[in-house]
């Protein structure tokens, strides 16, 4: 029996050295990782008192190379559960969900994280009609660690309907119909990387023709070659 007992303390103290800082749950799990450089790693429960008529609250979820990752779940320091979110790479990704004290939900929120070094990201374009069906994807442009991409909706947290939803794409709001709120966005959706011989010879075959010639083609359709004055000189 006591050689079980020291090969039980040998490899409890030997799971324990491999961090350079933890605690221990009333449980007996080991939480607040820190691992031998420094970085924080797996379970951890993180504390943060009231502080100048800011709530506190604790928060609970997993660290992986010192970024939050996966789940986090955000309580007030009464036990009452305040938020849903979810991380990669250390940023918002995925479904945010947003609680009054008393349990009811007042937003839900949709994000895109971006990975470290990354200048450039491939964004899916979908269907209006059928959001669950990808027409397209696209290269765009980064800025920053995460963004705002999918529907936001709020809800009434007393009566739990939705009293508004906006579509985020790359961080721009767009209308219900997909056009871009507060400008055309036609830069924004066109693939980065088209050069600009390319992009000349888009514009010449999308440019639109003037009414008036419009009009003049109208009237003589189906006529025999009109002679037009243009201001030349000669035969």
């Amino acid at each position: 029996m006591r050689i079980l007992i020291i090969v039980a303390l040998f490899i409890s103290t030997d799971s324990f050295g491999q961090w350079k800082d933890f605690i221990i749950s009333v449980r007996g799990d080991t939480l607040n990782r820190v691992d031998m450089n420094g970085k924080k790693q797996g379970p951890w429960v993180i504390h943060v008192d009231e502080l100048r008529g800011e709530q506190g609250y604790d928060e609970q979820g997993y660290f992986f190379d010192d970024k939050k990752d996966g789940k986090w779940t955000r309580f007030s320091l009464m036990g009452d559960k305040l938020a849903e979110e979810n991380y990669k790479w250390g940023n918002l990704d995925g479904k945010s969900r947003y609680y009054t004290q008393r349990g009811g939900l007042m937003r839900e929120e949709s994000w895109r994280a971006i990975e470290p070094g990354k200048k450039f990201d491939t964004v899916a374009v979908l269907d209006v009609l059928d959001p669950t069906k990808v027409v397209d994807h696209v290269i765009v442009k980064v800025e920053g660690q995460t963004m705002k991409h999918g529907t936001w909706t709020y809800y009434d947290p007393e009566w739990g309907t939705i009293t508004k939803t906006e579509n985020w794409w790359v961080d721009k709001l767009r209308a219900d119909d997909g056009s871009p709120i507060g400008g055309t966005g036609a830069d924004e959706l066109q693939p980065i990387g088209f050069s600009s011989s390319k992009s000349d010879s888009v514009a010449k075959k999308t440019m639109v023709k003037p009414q008036a010639v419009l009009d003049f083609e109208k009237k003589n359709a189906g006529k025999k070659k009109v002679k037009v004055r243009d201001g030349s000189t000669g035969n």
